[in-house]
């Protein structure tokens, strides 16, 4: 899936790494490096951003996805668990890449647009 998602954003050479854990260890790591002591979905760690962000110009960077949450979310939006686990791992790719949706509305609006497009590239495809 997450090749399939790369292919459609044109960065089929592009690599990531990703990290499935439950709600505990995806608290802990939002805690500890974001100073957020709460569960999310998925958190993004960008290797394209700092001064060695030109060392491997194809490294996206590391996802990490809490797999509770997705089963939560997926019962609360309709979509079934792999439908929603594609979602969070377009949301935290699009992330790796420089969108934001806490910043400004049109930041989100955007970075919306952009994650229903491929949603629905990826998941007729």
């Amino acid at each position: 899936m997450v090749q399939k998602i790369l292919a459609k954003l044109g960065l089929p050479e592009a690599e990531l790494s990703l990290l499935l854990v439950d709600d505990k260890q995806i608290q802990e790591l939002n805690l500890r490096f974001l100073g957020r002591d709460k569960t999310t979905n998925v958190l993004a760690f960008s290797m394209r951003e700092g001064e060695y962000s030109s060392l491997h110009p194809h490294l996206l960077g590391d996802l990490v996805i809490s797999i509770e949450t997705t089963k939560r979310q997926s019962k609360q939006s309709g979509l079934n668990e792999m439908e929603m686990l594609t979602l969070l791992l377009i949301h935290g790719i699009l992330h790796l890449l420089g969108y934001e949706h806490e910043g400004t509305r049109k930041g989100a609006k955007e970075m919306s647009a952009k994650q229903k497009q491929l949603f629905q590239q990826v998941i007729q495809a």
